[in-house]
């Protein structure tokens, strides 16, 4: 039985109006994140979900919570959404990397996986998690359709694992998924397709 995912980033955060990587620092949202979250709720009203699973950062969980509201529907929280580690850059622009360590930014650039930040999570396993956290939402409310609010590097890296992209292409195939706007896929016997991508709600 087909499964319908409807994949969103959380609002606009302090750090991410600055560029800044937020990863697993809990950052709370701007005045626009709160408008681009009302958004997603009015969009959630109507396009209806049966369930909402969102990370357990509070920049996804505010941003489901109109969505949650509009349908009358308690959230799902689940770890294995939250946003990558992004070690030594959390909280700073890659810019400001590349000042320190030109030579490890340009690295990242060339292939985000082979060569993630210093002390950051491994990309490769933070795809595996996110992969294997959509599949089994995707079980728990086989035929149904869910939004999912997670975060831009996590939700990348898994689409990628689920499409069967290269992880280490997941910054040019994917440049970036807009704050509170919506992808969707479809899962099936372990396959998945991707139907939209970056569908604003507004």
């Amino acid at each position: 039985m087909t499964t319908t995912l409807l994949l969103a980033r959380h609002g606009q955060t302090v750090w991410h109006a600055e560029n800044r990587y937020a990863g697993i620092s809990d950052v709370a949202l701007t005045d626009t994140g709160v408008t681009q979250a009302e958004a997603l709720g009015r969009w959630a009203a109507a396009h209806p979900v049966d369930a909402i699973w969102t990370s357990p950062l509070s920049r996804a969980v505010l941003t489901a919570a109109p969505a949650a509201h509009a349908l009358n529907l308690v959230p799902h929280t689940e770890p294995a959404l939250r946003e990558c580690d992004f070690g030594v850059v959390e909280g700073r622009t890659l810019s400001e990397f590349a000042a320190e360590n030109p030579g490890a930014a340009e690295a990242f650039r060339s292939d985000p996986v082979a060569y993630p930040f210093p002390e950051s999570e491994d990309p490769t396993a933070a795809a595996a998690r996110g992969a294997a956290a959509l599949q089994r939402i995707a079980a728990a409310h086989s035929g149904g359709r869910v939004l999912v609010v997670a975060h831009n590097t996590l939700l990348r890296l898994v689409l990628c694992r689920l499409l069967s992209i290269p992880l280490g292409e997941y910054r040019r195939v994917f440049p970036m998924l807009r704050n509170a706007a919506v992808s969707e896929i479809r899962m099936m016997q372990g396959e998945s397709a991707l139907l939209s991508f970056n569908v604003p709600c507004v």
